[in-house]
């Protein structure tokens, strides 16, 4: 999701105090009525909004006013948009049953923009409106009512300053803030506007629905079904990685250093510089993890095609990068980089109700929890369009070699979210890590880390045998009988404790296929866990046993839980309980995957 989450920028040493105060009323008209299906976007971020808090999922801008532009001038131009694009005239009837499929777009009607007034901003007044359209993003949005812009203007002695907004990412992500920005300071500067030809979200929506849009849906699903049945399932698998409240301090990276080595390693690879800074990364992460692919939501605008890349509206998917780190080196990752994230790009317009339950059905067949573990965001696109750094951005770039600046607290349901804000002139970035995973010390040498691989890239290729060396950053540690099974770090006692929590205490065994072997005729497990529980005669089916255990795995249990291919069930424990032989020579009930019906044995 391109969620359009801000950077710290604090309040500066001083906060402003506004004078006044008041609240002005709009009225437009001249639109069209109009009513249809949502949009895949629209639909995805519905649900997203539904569910996650609103400082994570809404988003915003600040747009700043040219000197001698009349109040009168900033409301008249926030009124032609909302006029001219129907996304800000758009609202979602909300059903009985869940999420709106339906949105509604208004021929007229009226919004509010606040105005507050000060007779002096301090010394950082850029600053000061970001915190204010912060502020403004922690509310949730009815989408059955609400006008979807949360809009304030703020005025020094009466002139207007700055529009700092918060947005409902049902109807704008990032990129259509960017529109609107450009469009509207267009209108202050006197410009005629072209007509809109780029898709409406209605426009869209019914392109979506014929058969070549049906069909890049599907292929999509496609997509997500294998790399989910294939990759790690959880990054992090690793005993520290305890289920917390979601709450993630940001710390932010302001880099000369950084942008000078990431221009040099793309001019020394010919490779485009979000590709290098995507590849550096995901090596990193999957090093830190101890993984050898790395799998991350990489929010995608969705704004290739001509009819989508002005378009007023809320498109960006995830897209599922799926990249393979294993190789002698660097560059040898970054070779794979382009065609891996191209992939994920191609596959990220879907219908988000039918790929969670395609995803639901994956991981009940796999046995796994698939956690959004990882996610990099990369809007430079927006900020570096946008030419040399001025105002804040020149402040930030400032004898900025190398700055680690830790913000807030946010409630995010990842445990890395990176925001690539800027790349030029100087590398910025916002991440926010769980800290039972990346305690302070430790996420600060992540990001410098991730200067020091670019650094040590630039001019040659760095081997992957001396990331730990080079970066300072080292692979997760994994004591005990951690081992990776069908792709996925999992502990076998850890299994087994959450299988006998979920069946009431039956004691429970779990082994690997190597030391499970069918005694009576030597067949071999399948691959992957096998469990062994003693039943005590009480009626229990493999169905029984897996369905319990996948109810502790999808729910907020420990981490590194992965369901057994195989469900033995006996009548009573061996005299060794953790001998998987001595289990196997135990009269055997009944065995099976869980997956499906299970067939009774004669043993």
């Amino acid at each position: 999701m391109d969620t359009g989450t801000g950077t710290n920028t604090g309040t500066g040493s001083e906060t402003p105090q506004p004078g006044t105060a008041h609240t002005v009323t709009l009225s437009y008209a001249g639109g069209e009525e109009r009513r249809g299906p949502v949009t895949m976007g629209q639909a995805n971020m519905i649900r997203c909004i539904l569910r996650d808090e609103p400082l994570h999922i809404n988003n915003h801008d600040v747009w700043p006013v040219p000197a001698g532009t009349a109040p009168e001038q900033v409301l008249d131009a926030l009124r032609t948009l909302v006029v001219r694009h129907e996304a800000l005239r758009t609202t979602f009837p909300e059903p009985a049953d869940g999420a709106s499929r339906i949105q509604v777009v208004a021929a007229e009607g009226d919004f509010t923009v606040r105005v507050l007034d000060h007779e002096e901003f301090g010394t950082e007044p850029a600053r000061y409106a970001e915190t204010v359209a912060r502020r403004a993003r922690a509310g949730r949005f009815r989408l059955d009512r609400d006008f979807p812009l949360r809009i304030t203007l703020l005025t020094l002695r009466g002139a207007p300053a700055f529009v700092s907004l918060s947005s409902s990412h049902a109807v704008t992500d990032g990129s259509a803030l960017a529109v609107l920005r450009e469009e509207w300071l267009g209108l202050l500067a006197g410009a005629e506007l072209p007509p809109v030809e780029a898709l409406t979200p209605l426009d869209l929506a019914a392109e979506e629905a014929t058969p070549a849009g049906l069909r890049r849906s599907e292929a999509s699903l496609r997509y997500w079904q294998r790399t989910i049945g294939t990759g790690p399932q959880e990054m992090f698998a690793e005993p520290r990685a305890t289920r917390t409240d979601g709450q993630q301090p940001q710390l932010t990276l302001r880099s000369l250093r950084g942008a000078r080595a990431l221009a040099q390693v793309a001019k020394r690879t010919g490779s485009p510089s979000p590709t290098v800074l995507l590849t550096a990364w995901c090596t990193l992460v999957a090093h830190r993890a101890g993984q050898s692919t790395c799998v991350a939501a990489a929010p995608l605008s969705n704004r290739s095609r001509p009819g989508l890349a002005r378009s007023v509206n809320t498109l960006s998917q995830d897209a599922l990068l799926s990249l393979d780190v294993r190789g002698l080196s660097f560059d040898a990752v970054l070779r794979k980089a382009w065609g891996a994230a191209l992939s994920a790009y191609r596959h990220s317009q879907f219908d988000s109700v039918r790929l969670w339950e395609a995803i639901e059905a994956t991981t009940f067949e796999r046995g796994s929890h698939f956690a959004r573990d990882v996610v990099f965001n990369d809007v430079s696109v927006l900020t570096d369009a946008r030419g040399p750094a001025t105002g804040q951005d020149a402040r930030d770039a400032r004898d900025a070699e190398l700055d680690l600046d830790w913000g807030p607290v946010q409630v995010l349901p990842t445990r890395l979210l990176c925001f690539a804000y800027r790349t030029a002139p100087l590398l910025h970035l916002g991440m926010w890590a769980d800290p039972a995973l990346f305690p302070r010390e430790e996420a600060e040498a992540f990001l410098t880390g991730l200067v020091a691989l670019l650094e040590a890239a630039a001019y040659e290729d760095v081997p992957l045998a001396s990331l730990t060396q080079v970066t300072g950053v080292r692979p997760a540690g994994r004591d005990g009988d951690w081992l990776q099974v069908d792709g996925c770090w999992t502990s076998p006692l850890a299994v087994a404790g959450a299988l006998s929590g979920a069946l009431g205490g039956l004691p429970v065994h779990v082994g690997t296929a190597e030391d499970s072997a069918h005694a009576p005729g030597g067949d071999r497990a399948p691959a992957g866990l096998t469990a062994f529980i003693a039943s005590g005669g009480a009626p229990l089916t493999p169905a029984d046993a897996h369905t319990a255990l996948m109810a502790v795995i999808s729910g907020p249990g420990p981490s590194g839980l992965l369901a057994p291919a195989r469900y033995v069930i006996v009548h009573d424990p061996p005299a060794a309980p953790g001998d998987s032989p001595a289990w196997l020579r135990q009269r055997i009930l009944m065995e099976g995957n869980g997956r499906h019906r299970p067939t009774r044995d004669d043993h």
